[in-house]
């Protein structure tokens, strides 16, 4: 007769010898090709536009000179997954936009992606795409493209508070794309990774604005070169900003202010 009881030594369909659950152990090893294939990358030359909204120029310094983070604070294959997924979050948006008549183009003819480089190819950027024409909607073309998939909670966050205020490294990098791009407004798009849902917003080129953050990565670059750190951005190592940083440890052990 067939006995279809639990053996010993199984404790809800697994062996309790095995150290870890099976989804565990895949998982880790979908993690550990993630990690291999990002280590396999060359790494950037160049201080990114995405990165010149980031409040603290400190943190830009560390991140343009490849400063390693602090012990157990580099990206793990669930941060790569996320970055990864954000992407396909993305080609669903453009099919979308297109499919309701929107001209978005998001590759040069040869190919490549739209975007710009100055200071010697120092400092470059990427944008997601700029729509040259569709339907009226109170838009006048082209506006610049910019895309995130965020979770339920920033993206409503972003929805109530605006770009500006709730996601200024969006902000930034917007203003600085137009700025390079000769764009006068850009449109943000937000979706919800948990609902779907999507926000959109026109951002205006603000000239000062872009000005500021322009000036800003200069000064990030000439601090690298003379290897000197810029001033950090709080006085005490609690302030939110540090407490998330990958750099906290590493910063505030260091001399400077």
């Amino acid at each position: 007769m067939l006995d279809l009881n639990h053996k010993s030594g199984f404790v809800y369909g697994r062996d309790a010898s095995e150290p870890e659950p099976l989804g565990a152990r895949i998982n880790a090893r979908i993690d550990a090709a993630l990690v291999a294939e990002r280590d396999r990358q060359r790494p950037r030359d160049y201080l990114g536009a995405s990165r010149i909204g980031e409040p603290c120029a400190r943190r830009l310094v560390y991140e343009f000179t490849r400063t390693p983070v602090d012990p157990g604070k580099d990206f793990e294959g669930r941060s790569l997954r996320i970055f990864e997924a954000g992407h396909v979050f993305e080609d669903l948006a453009i099919r979308w936009l297109r499919q309701a008549g929107f001209d978005l183009r998001t590759h040069t003819r040869d190919g490549g992606q739209f975007g710009f480089e100055t200071a010697g190819g120092r400092i470059r950027g990427h944008v997601d795409g700029v729509i040259v024409a569709g339907p009226e909607v109170g838009l006048t073309w082209p506006v610049l493209w910019e895309h995130k998939a965020l979770k339920a909670s920033s993206w409503s966050d972003t929805a109530k508070k605006g770009v500006q205020i709730s996601k200024p490294v969006y902000f930034g990098q917007m203003q600085i794309y137009m700025a390079y791009m000769a764009l006068d407004a850009a449109l943000f798009t937000a979706l919800n990774k948990d609902t779907c849902e999507l926000y959109h917003e026109l951002v205006p080129f603000d000239v000062s604005a872009a000005q500021e953050l322009s000036d800003k990565a200069v000064h990030v670059l000439r601090a690298a070169d003379a290897g000197e750190l810029l001033p950090r951005i709080a006085a005490h190592a609690d302030f939110y900003l540090c407490r998330f940083c990958p750099y906290s440890q590493r910063c505030w052990s260091e001399g400077q202010p």
